[in-house]
């Protein structure tokens, strides 16, 4: 009975892995039990299993109704409008395996059949395999986990694309907390790209992060993010620090005193596995780039007494500071010399001229030192520990960055890039993935290479940087077609998918579908995934927030998930601002909004402090750890801790939000602590009275 139960109708058409499917006459209109459950017989997304023989035949239900009837039975169908149409998606043995593709295809009249909540356990229930990670439950089925295989996953690449609140960033940080296991996963490594330092607070505990210009606070876990300018290639250092060349041969006289800056460098210094005759501009050699500037600055402006006897560089006429010394300008601080005017008249004996066989580069010399003397690009050109000396002495080589990067004792690796100039963030990235790529190809035999020990790379806001123009573009579409050979998977997060090259999306092989209404990006996500399935990605619009269609090889059929959030204090920094909470005052867990009283006095002092720091933290916020909060039963806090020194009063509440409120007197603490309701006395009391800032 219980089979009977299930039956649907019989095949009457098959065209390729589509099929037209005739519901029974006989059978549930719309609603029917199996083993008790009840299930709603032809919704969209749904599956549906064909037995043939020792297997079973499974499909996705694509459509339903009077668009699903084969064009020859239009004019004579005998029961209506009573046709689904199916999209073959894989088969399984009667012992609950399941492998994508079909061995043979079904034929006219064969039975269609419901697929139960105990068939869908058969196949997805394998939470006990450590191979596979739960990121969630299947829609309409809690009782079973929506798992995902990591070996399909990592390296054959995968996008997270959903509009914005849709749920995208938890989402990501829900799988980042999945494959972070330090327990199931020990040799886990994961770089992740922040483009506006959302995961920092997120994955704290599991992760390094690397920041331009890192907070260095008291408690702040913020590293400095230095890219050594000698370890990119030529190209790259000319696009951030020359500029373009007008023609080839000014390109080729930079190329060539690079070469030989390098090649004096390695001749004093030497490297393991580069030797002058392997030497090439690009191989990552330190050299000073600021003392090849001063070379080059001197070739382009200088002038000397033309009089008088000697080369030319040997009479540099300088002019004069205010103590009568000549001003030849500082190397190391990038301050460029300054020359005396040309002068030829004929009755003065002091002859200056311009040197001879002078460069026509000046134009990207000058923009070369500005750059030097610009502070936001010293993780560039100032790299701590890996800034050469005149001679090309470092105090540390590659391998120590590389293993900040991905060898540390952390799993995950966080590039804060919004400290990064924007004119040259899109360079920046394709710097970084290409320093990481070429690492890890080269050593892919290595035990720490990517063969042996898989890398993740995870990009977000990847249509900022990976459409037809940005200048990662090259390196990403390289790693997406041959990295799976060496151990290093993409993954591409973005709101825009159709602003994504199309190349590198379909190079993806699992696509978390959440929340897309723009048609644009809904097409572009059909035509880039594997499974023919156009009527299940036409349900993109209708998602809840944090549901996502999961499609592709790191799932054994396509599935419609709700994805776990992350607990409260591990949820990316990306949450909408409350306008006004629904709830009130006393029970707000936001400190602000438009609904709460103005403050009396608002500093913007502090506001643009920190403009000009670049960074979202003022002086006065205490990160230290060691403020020692003390919880407290409330319906919107959950503690609350006291530095008397600073006068800073810290509140954390139940949404794992952290405040920190400015210039609090002993008595607002010991009142706050007293209260009968602390929810009520901090809405009278603190909001609106003291100056705040998130933590």
């Amino acid at each position: 009975m219980a089979f009977k139960s299930t039956y649907l109708g019989t095949i009457q058409d098959v065209s390729g892995t589509s099929l037209s499917v005739a519901l029974d006459n006989t059978a549930p209109s719309g609603l029917t039990y199996v083993d008790g459950e009840g299930y709603r017989i032809g919704q969209i997304g749904s599956f549906v299993k064909i037995p043939i023989g020792y297997i079973d035949l499974f499909g996705i239900v694509t459509q339903v109704g009077a668009s699903a009837v084969p064009d020859n039975q239009i004019l004579s169908q005998p029961y209506g409008y009573r046709w689904i149409k199916v999209q073959l998606i894989g088969e399984g043995q009667r012992n609950g395996s399941f492998q994508r593709g079909i061995s043979q295809y079904p034929t006219i009249s064969d039975e269609v059949h419901l697929v139960s909540e105990a068939d869908l356990k058969n196949i997805y229930g394998q939470p006990d395999k450590p191979y596979f990670v739960k990121v969630g439950h299947i829609a309409g089925a809690e009782s079973i986990p929506a798992l995902i295989d990591i070996n399909k996953l990592i390296t054959r690449h995968s996008a997270i694309v959903g509009t914005t609140g849709s749920g995208k960033s938890t989402t990501v940080a829900s799988i980042l907390n999945a494959i972070s296991d330090p327990l199931r996963y020990p040799s886990a490594r994961v770089i992740v790209f922040d483009l506006h330092g959302e995961y920092g607070h997120a994955l704290k505990d599991r992760a390094n992060i690397f920041k331009v210009n890192a907070d260095k606070t008291e408690g702040s876990i913020e590293k400095d993010l230095f890219v050594p300018f000698w370890a990119l290639s030529f190209e790259e250092l000319c696009n951030i620090s020359f500029g373009k060349f007008n023609n080839e041969k000014d390109e080729n006289i930079i190329l060539e005193r690079i070469s030989l800056a390098k090649r004096a460098s390695l001749k004093k210094y030497a490297k393991d596995g580069v030797n002058e005759d392997t030497l090439n501009v690009d191989s990552p050699i330190p050299f000073s780039l600021n003392k090849l500037w001063y070379e080059l600055y001197h070739e382009c402006f200088a002038t000397y007494y033309s009089k008088n006897k000697g080369q030319a560089f040997q009479n540099l006429a300088f002019e004069n500071d205010e103590e009568g010394k000549e001003f030849k300008g500082d190397l190391i601080n990038a301050v460029p010399p300054i020359f005396k005017k040309v002068k030829n008249d004929a009755g003065d004996d002091e002859k200056i001229n311009y040197v001879p066989g002078g460069l026509n580069v000046g134009q990207q010399v000058l923009s070369l030192g500005s750059k030097l003397r610009i502070p936001r690009f010293d993780f560039l050109f100032k790299p701590g520990k890996w800034t050469p000396k005149e001679d090309g002495a470092t105090d540390f080589d590659l391998d120590s960055l590389i293993k900040d990067w991905i060898g540390s004792d952390k799993p995950i690796t966080i590039m804060d890039l919004s400290g990064v100039p924007n004119s040259i963030l899109n360079t920046i990235i394709g710097v970084l993935l290409r320093i990481i790529y070429d690492g890890l190809f080269w050593a892919r035999n290595l035990s720490q290479g990517g063969r042996n020990r898989p890398l993740l790379l995870l990009m977000e806001e990847a249509h900022n940087y990976l459409n037809n123009e940005g200048s990662a573009l090259n390196i990403v579409q390289k790693i997406v077609k041959e990295g799976r050979k060496y151990g290093i998977g993409a993954m591409i997060v973005s709101q825009r998918p159709s602003e994504v090259n199309s190349t590198i999306l379909s190079q993806c092989g699992t696509f978390f579908a959440l929340r897309l209404a723009n048609a644009t990006d809904r097409g572009h996500i059909t035509s880039a995934v594997t499974d023919n399935l156009e009527g299940l990605t036409s349900m993109l619009p209708i998602l809840r927030t944090g549901e996502a269609i999961i499609l592709g090889e790191a799932v054994k059929l396509p599935m419609r998930a709700l994805i776990d959030a992350p607990p409260k204090d591990r949820r990316p920094d990306s949450h909408d601002p409350i306008i006004y909470d629904e709830h009130g005052e006393e029970d707000s867990m936001h400190p602000g909004g438009w609904g709460s009283r103005m403050e009396e006095n608002p500093n913007y002092k502090e506001f643009v402090e920190t403009w000009r720091a670049q960074s979202p933290f003022i002086k006065l916020t205490n990160k230290s750890k060691t403020m020692n909060r003390q919880s407290v039963s409330s319906s919107n806090i959950a503690s609350i801790g006291y530095d008397a020194n600073s006068q800073i009063l810290e509140v954390e509440f139940l949404n794992g939000g952290v405040y920190q409120y400015f210039d609090a007197p002993q008595h607002i603490y010991e009142g706050l602590m007293s209260a009968g309701s602390h929810g009520e006395y901090l809405a009278q009391n603190i909001k609106g009275a003291y100056r705040y800032s998130k933590v």
